[in-house]
Order: structure tokens, then C-alpha cells, then sequence
């Protein structure tokens, strides 16, 4: 199937108010502008030289989500532009997100990676370390960053019982925060290709979809 029909058709199984990240890493600009020509506009990448460059080569109206593990070195690359950092899993990266925001004069929104999986190689925040920060009131103190919620990845697994336990806990997690944070804490970002009916059902509205949109990841994209 075209890159256009899998967008179609992953559309249509999405309830209305949960948003498609594309997650278009390792695949090159002409891919995403084939997603654009549907009229897919959120693209999520995991490699901060790769975005900025297709940043630069694709339309301005394209909202770029940073979702893969980020370097505080690389904050630099994306803080001009991006729209979202899904991957927010440390004290020193908020602080160095918030450092090159003002530098661009802009406040970058961010979701707090919680570590859910049984995979100790998976990155986020342990919970009770997350906790803490934030009663520390550090957070406070980074005037442009704003957290908008939560981002998990499940258990890379077979066993459904697994998966929607890890769901659930980030569920539970986001609900604990909110006491931390307003109105803008409205994002619950977990559920990739495999797992994003599962992640849904359990209270997902953003899911982040690679592989069932534009296949088998190329990986000689430099990046």
C-alpha cells in the first residue's frame, strides 16, 4: 500500500481527539513529503540532525515532535523550531531545553518520558525520582519550558497483559501528575505501530506510527 492509503486507513481506526505523530525517522524527506501531500502535518523524529535537516527542506507549516532519546549537546539543533519534545527524561535535559529556548526567545513544550517497560535499556524517568524533582520545586524555575504531559513506551513484547499493564501505569502516572500542573497537562503520548489499538483503548491521545506508514525503517538515512 501507498504511504497515502496506510495514512488513510490508520486515520479511520483512531477515535476523534487522538492525535497521529508520524514518526518519520530514517526515512527520507521525499517519504514525508508523500505524507504531507495526504495532508499528514505532525511528523516525529528520534535524531536531532536529521530533523533539523528536514526541517530546513520541507514545508514550515509541518509540526516536528522530537520522540527518540535526546542529548543535552543536541538540544541546539531543534530548540529553534520543534513543537515537541516527547523525551524529556532528566533534570539536566529540562534545564538545557529551557537554556536554548530563551536563547531563541521561544518556550518549547515537553512531555515527561516515565520508564514503564520491563527493559531496564529504555530510557524515562523512574517515577519516584520524577516525583521528587518535582516537589523539589525546580521545575519552577525554567521559565521556557512547558509540560504538557506524559510519554511512555510499553514492554517490547508478545504478551498483551504485559503491554497494557505498562499502559496503564503511565495512565496512572499522568493522573498523579496533574496535581503538579494546570490545564496543559493534557497529553498522554504512548502506543507505537504495534501496540497503538492497545494504547488507545487504555486512554492514549497521541500515538506515534512509523513503520505502518512508511515500512521498514532505512537506516543509512544519515542523521
Amino acid at each position: 500500500m501507498s504511504i497515502a492509503s496506510q495514512l488513510s486507513y490508520i486515520r479511520s481506526s483512531l477515535p476523534e481527539g487522538v492525535t497521529l505523530v508520524a514518526v518519520s525517522k530514517t526515512h527520507p524527506s521525499a517519504a514525508v513529503r508523500e505524507a504531507y501531500d495526504a495532508g499528514q502535518r505532525i511528523f516525529g523524529e528520534s535524531r536531532p540532525q536529521e530533523l533539523k535537516a528536514k526541517y530546513e527542506e520541507l514545508p514550515k507549516d509541518i509540526e516536528w515532535h522530537m520522540i527518540g532519546h535526546l542529548q543535552t549537546n543536541k538540544v541546539k539543533y531543534i530548540a529553534p523550531f520543534v513543537a515537541l519534545v516527547h523525551s524529556a527524561d532528566s533534570a539536566r535535559l529540562l534545564e538545557t531545553i529551557d537554556r536554548e529556548a530563551r536563547k531563541c526567545g521561544r518556550v518549547i513544550d515537553c512531555l515527561l518520558e516515565i520508564h514503564v517497560a520491563a527493559e531496564e535499556t529504555k530510557s524515562g524517568w523512574a517515577y519516584d525520582e520524577l516525583k521528587e524533582y518535582l516537589r523539589s520545586g525546580a521545575l519552577s524555575a525554567l521559565s521556557a519550558v512547558r509540560i504538557r504531559g506524559v510519554m511512555g513506551i510499553a514492554t517490547n513484547t508478545d504478551d498483551e497483559s504485559v503491554v497494557r499493564r505498562d499502559f496503564e501505569r503511565l495512565v496512572e502516572c499522568k493522573r498523579e501528575l496533574s496535581a503538579f500542573f494546570g490545564d496543559d497537562f493534557d497529553i498522554l503520548s504512548m502506543g507505537m505501530s504495534d501496540d497503538y489499538p492497545l494504547a488507545v483503548e487504555c486512554g492514549a491521545d497521541m500515538v506515534r506510527i512509523g513503520s505502518k506508514i512508511f515500512g521498514a525503517r532505512d537506516y543509512n538515512i544519515v542523521g
